[in-house]
């Protein structure tokens, strides 16, 4: 019989436990090796109001200077759903692919105390791959910014 807790799951929706999805970007001891993965790290984090890699993993070019995370706002997020990754239809129609860029397409629910209703955040991401100085160079994923569909 174990006595051990469950690892609690990953909030971004994998149904892999935290500890071995999202939380070792957030955590620092790895960086996220897609721009979707990325994506769900960065949904997570503003789960856990984890502004530090909020900003880490936003694009210097268009990271806002005001803080990202209100901390008097009560965020409840009910979920998170990936519509489409760009690189992977844009392989199905052999398209030219830059495998330093990519747009992800996602679905994010959350309900705020202010209001009570459960809303939708609907956005199609574009994230670029570059070398982080903050890291010696290192390449990693950065969020550059996105667009809202109807």
């Amino acid at each position: 019989m174990s006595t051990r807790a469950p690892t609690p799951s990953c909030p971004c929706g994998s149904g892999s436990p935290i500890l071995r999805c999202c939380g070792p970007y957030i955590a620092g001891a790895e960086l996220p090796p897609t721009a979707e993965a990325l994506m769900r790290s960065r949904y997570t984090a503003y789960t856990m109001q984890q502004e530090d890699y909020l900003r880490a993993t936003w694009h210097p070019s268009t990271r806002p200077l005001e803080p990202i995370i209100d901390k008097n706002e009560k965020i409840q997020w009910l979920g998170l759903e990936i519509k489409s990754a760009l690189r992977l239809r844009q392989r199905k129609v052999d398209l030219p692919d830059n495998p330093d860029q990519d747009t992800v397409e996602f679905v994010a629910r959350f309900k705020s105390a202010g209001s009570g209703r459960a809303q939708r955040l609907h956005e199609i991401s574009n994230f670029v791959r570059e070398p982080d100085p903050e890291l010696k160079g290192k390449m990693r994923w950065f969020y550059l910014d996105g667009s809202f569909p109807e």
